[in-house]
């Protein structure tokens, strides 16, 4: 594949290339429902007791990396945005490979990674009899009564990212996302890849 970028249209086609705000948006939904089962399962077996949230974290860390890194660099997206019609491939038209599936997941795996020390301290100080005697919700409100701070600084930094997320991707015409610009990805629509490519190709 050359060095080009993908196009900004094609003659043609009438409708945009590239997945918007509100196709990333559906694909995100249909993944939150793909995912609902482990969820749901997580939030019973952590309903158990205090102790249940450690053997939890690290399994649920690692599901993320599957569904997220893995599948994106094996189809080229999660299951969510392959379902929704859409794609990730490199700038150059070319499919992505575990460079750019790490690098458009990096960011979001330092704040996974935050939340899970964050929530291991918290676990580690937090009184076993309180904790088992409160409902999922003060449970949660408990854990983050042990470390205001971390977990103000952690949500600051969470909204800031995912707001910086939106605003650049409806600034630019590929619509890509800061991840994308870190991973040097566009997301496109399924049906359109291969007359992209064809069309890069004719520019040679």
């Amino acid at each position: 594949m050359n060095e080009n970028q993908t196009p900004i249209e094609i003659d043609g086609i009438s409708g945009s290339l590239y997945a918007g705000f509100w196709a990333r948006l559906a694909s995100l939904l249909l993944d939150t429902i793909i995912m609902m089962p482990v969820i749901l399962l997580i939030l019973y077996l952590n309903g158990l007791g205090k102790d249940i949230y450690f053997y939890t974290l690290i399994p649920n860390f690692v599901f993320g990396l599957w569904y997220y890194i893995y599948l994106t660099k094996k189809y080229g997206g999660t299951p969510g945005k392959l379902i929704a019609g859409i794609k990730i491939i490199k700038l150059n038209g070319e499919s992505i490979d575990w460079k750019e599936a790490i690098l458009r997941h990096s960011v979001l795996l330092v704040l996974t990674l935050l939340s899970v020390i964050m929530m291991t301290s918290c676990l580690l100080s937090a009184d076993e009899t309180i904790f088992n005697n409160l409902g999922w919700l003060k449970r949660s409100q408990y854990l983050m009564s042990l470390s205001p701070t971390f977990f103000l600084i952690y949500t600051w930094v969470s909204n800031i990212w995912i707001y910086s997320e939106f605003i650049v991707l409806l600034t630019n015409k590929r619509k890509r996302a800061i991840h994308d610009f870190i991973a040097g990805t566009v997301i496109v629509r399924s049906i359109y890849i291969d007359k992209i490519r064809e069309t890069m190709n004719n520019q040679n």
